[in-house]
């Protein structure tokens, strides 16, 4: 099993949220997170400078079976991607044992 871990644009979630649904990856969490990227120019809105050194993102934890690794990171590059700097990183790392609370069910199918 693998953890992915994805931080993304906010703008980009409902249409990465529909494609890991149309892939079948159908639980996920996610968090609101602040980050501070590469970007330094400021903004101007109504009159009001703003610095855009934080950045909003989305913060997604998807646990899946090594059969489905390289199709969720797959979707996650196309949907989230708008070609710009800032579009966000992608994290996989090793998940030893995995376990559902209300079935006792481990590895994939205590995740699925």
């Amino acid at each position: 099993m693998k953890k992915v871990e994805a931080i993304i644009r906010k703008s980009k979630f409902d249409e990465v949220k529909k494609a890991l649904h149309q892939i079948e990856v159908n639980f996920f969490s996610y968090w609101d997170v602040t980050g501070v990227g590469n970007e330094k120019q400021g903004h101007v809105y109504r009159g009001v400078s703003y610095s855009t050194s934080d950045i909003q993102r989305r913060y997604l934890v998807i646990v899946v079976s090594d059969d489905f690794l390289e199709k969720t990171v797959n979707v996650l590059l196309d949907t989230a991607s708008t070609g710009s700097v800032g579009d966000g990183k992608i994290f996989i790392s090793d998940i030893i044992e995995g376990y559902r609370i209300r079935t006792k069910e481990s590895g994939s199918a205590g995740i699925n």
